[in-house]
């Protein structure tokens, strides 16, 4: 089983310093190795393979012919762990990573600062470094790390130690933090990750136990109940049973607003790039960290998946297209050359209706925990969902009207949200093949009878008398009781 802790520190000013010395350090380091491109000029040569082996080295990020300092020699020499004795180099040509790595001690020697840092953390920049090259034909060239762009930094496995509330980082000591979670027993620490954000620094401590099995998942045939769910713009999350999950507005209430516009016009005024304008950019950050937005929304969100996931043994959602629904709208140009009114601002209001609940966040943790828990999450097409009927299944575009739904076919009417959620749990079934049992309401009875009773006041219960000229009772609101009462009261109105 592999899991993920995240801590906070509480550390000391020296700490601090440190900490944010190592991560300048490390992001120099970082835009240095990624501009290995531009560091030797590139070049189609064509030459013999004599020369070629000689004088340059085809590099594996290009295909290209380079000659540069900073990509030393491509080629492996042959000792060491490079060849054993009496074998040959099955790749005799090097990454670029470790071409990168063999530079560590120069860049120490040009770089004083370095010596500082852990040894380990200095090997794994040229992999995030490689990493992202990667990702070069999607995701675009990968670009310089700016102040605020490179904020973390980690340690390989077996470096770190953990006891109690504080924890030992190499080269910099120990540290306490707030041990809001103790790490179970025989789990090994593996990978550690230092962040910084905005209202301080975090640990995130990565354990590992192999002899613990991961999660179990339910089979299709053990699957009894299941849960649909439609996405809201008023509400959170509509449930096919018929409950509603509020939408809190963290982010969007009229506070929040007016005190975020205010703080991003003080942004707007200094000069770019200045100091004076990374002071109240600060603000703006810690507005959504401080003033606990982020985390009051995520501890909602956590809330509002135990609640789902707990009602049920599957849960099926709509597998929407997010990307897609939050681009801007097409600009419309006439024959004139001038743009005419695309809607956008109607769609901006769509958009933050999307972004503020994070509707993809709170389906990763409707993920997570019917993993943790052994269950299932389905996902289903959304086409038609909100303009099918449950009743009849006929599907017509003018059966919703707005929030509303009313079948034009066998006149069904039902909110068009909760309408959704049931359709989204019939498509479920009917793609998965499962079994639902349906489940009754049993008649509600009272707990101090086996049968309901109805009592009136001209409807009275015979009984013997006690010797002090009483009812018996069971209970202050047992039958005998309301009895009791009710033969006073009706004494009463006699004696009058």
């Amino acid at each position: 089983m592999l899991l993920s802790y995240q801590y906070k520190f509480r550390h000391r000013n020296q700490q601090l310093d440190k900490l944010s010395g190592w991560l300048d350090r490390l992001r120099a380091t970082y835009n240095w190795w990624r501009d290995r491109i531009k560091g030797g000029h590139q070049e189609f040569i064509q030459v013999d393979y004599c020369d070629l082996k000689t004088r340059v080295g085809i590099t594996r990020l290009t295909g290209r012919l380079v000659r540069g300092t900073k990509l030393d020699n491509p080629w492996k020499t042959g000792e060491g762990k490079g060849k054993k004795a009496g074998k040959k180099d099955k790749l005799p040509q090097r990454y670029a990573s470790l071409i990168h790595e063999t530079n560590l001690i120069n860049l120490k020697a040009s770089r004083p600062g370095n010596r500082n840092i852990d040894a380990a953390i200095l090997q794994s920049i040229p992999a995030r470094v490689n990493e992202s090259f990667n990702k070069f034909f999607k995701g675009g060239f990968p670009k310089f790390k700016g102040r605020h762009d490179f904020k973390s930094f980690s340690y390989k496995p077996g470096y770190v130690k953990i006891k109690g509330s504080k924890i030992y980082l190499p080269k910099i000591g120990w540290m306490r933090f707030y041990n809001s979670r103790s790490i179970p027993d025989g789990f090994d620490i593996r990978t550690v990750t230092v962040k910084q954000k905005a209202d301080g620094w975090y640990v995130s401590v990565r354990i590992e136990n192999k002899t613990v099995p991961d999660f179990p998942i339910i089979p299709d045939s053990e699957i009894k109940t299941i849960t649909g769910c439609d996405m809201g713009l008023t509400k959170l999350v509509y449930l096919s049973y018929g409950s509603v999950i509020d939408h809190p507005r963290f982010a969007t209430n009229k506070k929040t607003k007016r005190l975020m516009r205010v703080r991003q016009q003080r942004v707007s005024h200094p000069q770019k790039e200045s100091k004076n304008r990374s002071k109240p950019q600060l603000k703006v950050t810690a507005l959504h960290n401080n003033n606990k937005i982020q985390q009051k929304s995520e501890a909602y969100q956590w809330w509002v998946a135990n609640k789902i996931i707990e009602k049920s043994d599957a849960v099926a959602a709509e597998d929407l297209p997010l990307k897609n629904m939050m681009k801007r709208c097409k600009p419309i140009k006439s024959k004139n050359g001038i743009f005419l009114p695309n809607n956008q601002s109607v769609k901006r209001g769509l958009n933050r209706s999307i972004s503020d609940p994070s509707w993809y966040y709170l389906t990763k943790k409707l993920e997570y925990l019917a993993a943790k828990s052994g269950k299932r999450r389905d996902k289903v097409n959304p086409q038609y969902t909100s303009q099918t009927c449950s009743k009849c299944s006929d599907v017509d575009q003018d059966s919703r009207n707005g929030e509303k739904f009313i079948c034009t076919n066998c006149g069904h009417i039902d909110d068009a949200n909760l309408q959704a959620a049931r359709n989204v749990k019939s498509k479920a079934i009917e793609a998965y093949g499962l079994t639902i049992v349906k489940k009754i309401r049993a008649k509600m009875v009272r707990v101090d009878c086996s049968k309901p009773v109805q009592l009136n006041l001209c409807e009275i219960e015979l009984c013997e008398r006690l010797p002090d000229n009483t009812l018996p009772q069971k209970g202050s609101r047992g039958v005998w009781a309301r009895t009791q009462m009710a033969f006073n009261c009706l004494s009463g109105m006699l004696r009058k």
